[in-house]
């Protein structure tokens, strides 16, 4: 029987599972860090996913009191979220006064209370772009450590065909396919890595010029306002 016709009668199993559990001990170690990363990155697209979330939400109940110009509505808000704390900051510096400074001008006022939520804001921006360098390094380097353990498979097997002395289908596909298996784990690590995190990057920038614009707005008018016990 020629080993065309063997290979019809006897298809070699080709199956996921078979193929890792035949797979060379390197080449099984690269899928197994391939997979854990895959699931880390999963873990931080879910987490990054609900507090983005938040952000937005909090950023936008702040701009619904900013349209409304409510001052003292803006002064007592409060929320769980660390964005109201940037409101929050500037409400402390306002109420804080210029110090020494008694003669302060509403622009001088402006900028230092303007200042004060820049400064709260940056704190809770690396908070929220925290773990965000993972995606991106998955999402860069995964097809790469896919691809070594596919080289690293194609040598051995090779090897073993030569070995052998062998190459019917039946010997050097399973090899190949074993090998190829680990580049297919790492597109599937890196593809949803790089999605998300191009997505977070995009959402972050959209939220940081909003909150930019609020701290904008926030502190136009609370600078206008009488200092508590001034009025």
């Amino acid at each position: 029987m020629d080993p065309v016709s063997q290979v019809i009668m006897n298809p070699p199993d080709m199956s996921i599972q078979h193929l890792v559990a035949q797979a060379d001990p390197v080449v099984k170690s690269v899928m197994a860090l391939l997979v854990i990363f895959s699931f880390w990155c999963w873990a931080i697209i879910a987490e990054k996913l609900i507090e983005v979330s938040k952000a937005v939400k909090a950023i936008a109940a702040i701009e619904a009191l900013l349209m409304t110009k409510d001052v003292q509505g803006l002064i007592s808000h409060d929320g769980p979220h660390p964005i109201v704390g940037v409101l929050q900051a500037g409400t402390q510096e306002w109420r804080d006064g210029p110090g020494e400074h008694k003669d302060e001008i509403a622009a001088e006022a402006r900028e230092r209370i303007e200042r004060a939520m820049r400064l709260e804001f940056s704190i809770e921006m690396r908070r929220l772009q925290k773990r965000l360098p993972f995606l991106a390094t998955v999402g860069s380097s995964g097809p790469f450590i896919g691809l070594f353990g596919t080289v690293y498979g194609i040598m051995n097997s090779f090897a073993g065909i030569a070995a052998a002395h062998d190459t019917s289908l039946a010997v050097v596909a399973p090899g190949i396919a074993e090998a190829l298996l680990a580049t297919a784990i790492g597109l599937v690590a890196a593809i949803p890595a790089v999605m998300a995190y191009n997505k977070f990057a995009t959402d972050l920038g959209a939220l940081g010029g909003r909150v930019s614009t609020a701290i904008g707005m926030y502190g136009g008018l609370i600078s206008k306002q009488p200092l508590p016990g001034k009025g």
